[in-house]
């Protein structure tokens, strides 16, 4: 069964950077594995995610300011954000899905409903 354990997570200024860690216990090879945040009073939305292909996809809001990456030797999912605004700020979820959400390729959209998730992270970007 596979776990997952997100760090990284804090207080920053606007601009400044953080870098998330979902460290996944288990099998996870050819999941796809992502990164979700909820902010207060919002739904949970998709940021970032790679696919079973290796693939990566971004939220419009996220793009060329966060990176997402995987090392497979660590069996550890990153989130690299940097040019933090406030409005990222948000509790940040890993999720790794091996269902045939991931395969088809809907996974991300659906918000990897059936997939496994983390605790989560806090993230508080001030302005």
């Amino acid at each position: 069964q596979v776990q997952l354990v997100e760090s990284g997570g804090g207080s920053v200024q606007a601009g400044g950077s953080l870098r998330l860690s979902c460290a996944a216990s288990g099998w996870t090879y050819r999941y796809c594995m992502g990164w979700f945040r909820q902010a207060p009073g919002k739904e949970r939305e998709g940021v970032a995610g790679i696919n079973s292909d290796g693939s990566t996809t971004y939220a419009d809001s996220v793009k060329d300011r966060f990176t997402i990456s995987k090392d497979n030797a660590k069996n550890t999912l990153y989130l690299q954000m940097n040019s933090l605004k406030a409005e990222d700020s948000a509790m940040y979820y890993c999720a790794a899905d091996g269902t045939y959400a991931c395969y088809s390729g809907s996974w991300f959209a659906l918000g990897s409903v059936n997939g496994i998730w983390g605790q989560g992270t806090q993230v508080t970007v001030s302005s």
